[in-house]
């Protein structure tokens, strides 16, 4: 196995991609990181960074590139969103690239069906230099092909990795949280305009109508750069609008980022988790992959990865802005324990083959391809000569 070098995000940072990239690298073995940082970012970071990249500094993006062709490194993971790499359209990424001389895989997180010319020509340059692609669905797959011209031969589907959580009935996980009794909605990540938890608290009065204990939890901390520009205001207004639906005290906010202990114990306490995103071009979920490995019943709306994963009949899917057809599905579920069930059960199944130790092995063996398809030929052996 070669040594690999991931430059991402990286914990304590409080982002799906800090979290995606230290349990890949701790999955697939020998590695070191190279951490994209903020200025104001969390710290200290763990011992396996060994270099620093700050986001806004430009030069930083090439002195990182150089340590790396010189520190006994043999291939490089790197982890693309464009908002987590500096400059317009998150340009400085090229920067790394183009001095970079080990080979590198690229994980796109963020396959944009329309994207700006600048987005486009950043992401066309770093695949058509990366020495082998990695999306998570065949939906980016195809859109990549489509949309940016690249071969399926130059790319992978590898999926969103999840924990090995055992299938578990939710009453005890609730009693462990200090629930109470009743069905338990839940949505988490990182908060911020854009997921539509308005859609699932304005179909709360309608599901409580039928079932008065339920709760909708959202779990999970305001995201860092939302704070920065306006506070709690948007987690303010979502607390408003449940007030004003008189369901305020059905809507249960844990404002925290929470570790996976914890939120595989949030998990299991489940019994419906709902992705209410409005965004239909979104090509991946961290979130959506965790619950099917908790084998979670799932409400979704169809957005392309939903669309992929649930397909089968593994979970159900809604309109988007909908709260009405949103509360349909709930009380559909809630109705019928043997179909949540189910649901949950078939999410499971395909879940399996998205553990983290299936997932790093499927990395494992790509790097180690682009590694010794780079590497200098070995000469050959001298052949002896005979003397008489």
């Amino acid at each position: 196995m070669p040594k690999i070098a991931f430059v991402s995000t990286y914990i304590p940072r409080r982002c799906g991609i800090a979290t995606f990239t230290h349990d890949l690298a701790t999955a697939v073995g020998d590695h070191e990181i190279v951490a994209l940082h903020q200025p104001d970012g969390p710290g200290p970071y763990p011992i396996e960074v060994r270099h620093l990249i700050r986001s806004d500094n430009r030069a930083d993006y090439a002195d990182a590139a150089r340590a790396l062709n010189d520190c006994g490194v043999e291939a490089v993971s790197i982890q693309h969103e464009y908002g987590i790499w500096g400059g317009e359209a998150g340009s400085f990424v090229l920067d790394f690239v183009r001095r970079l001389r080990r080979p590198f895989v690229a994980t796109l997180h963020t396959v944009l069906r329309n994207p700006s010319p600048l987005q486009k020509a950043v992401l066309a340059e770093l695949v058509d230099t990366a020495a082998a692609s990695v999306v998570m669905s065949n939906a980016a797959a195809s859109l990549l092909t489509r949309t940016y011209g690249v071969g399926r031969i130059r790319m992978e589907i590898v999926p969103h990795g999840v924990p090995d959580l055992p299938l578990v009935a939710p009453g005890r996980a609730k009693l462990r949280l200090g629930l109470p009794p009743g069905p338990v909605i839940l949505s988490f990540g990182l908060l911020g305009p854009g997921k539509g938890y308005e859609s699932v608290i304005e179909a709360l009065p309608a599901v409580v109508d039928e079932f008065p204990a339920t709760r909708y939890v959202v779990l999970g901390a305001t995201h860092p750069d939302l704070v920065r520009r306006e506070g709690e205001a948007y987690r303010r207004r979502l607390e408003a609008r449940a007030t004003t639906l008189r369901v305020a005290e059905h809507v249960h906010f844990v404002d925290r980022f929470v570790g996976q202990s914890d939120l595989n114990t949030w998990l299991e306490a489940a019994d419906i988790f709902v992705t209410p995103y409005p965004n239909l071009d979104q090509i991946v979920s961290g979130t959506l992959s965790y619950a099917m490995g908790a084998g979670k019943a799932i409400v979704s709306t169809p957005y392309e990865y939903a669309r992929e994963m649930l397909d089968g009949g593994r979970g159900r899917l809604v309109a988007p802005g909908s709260p009405e057809a949103l509360a349909e599905a709930f009380l559909e579920l809630l109705r019928d324990d043997y179909l949540r069930a189910k649901l949950g059960l078939f999410a499971y199944r395909r879940s399996r083959s998205m553990l983290w130790p299936q997932v790093a092995e499927r990395y494992r063996t790509i790097f180690a391809r682009v590694t010794e398809a780079t590497a200098p030929a070995r000469p050959a052996r001298p052949v002896g000569v005979l003397r008489g």
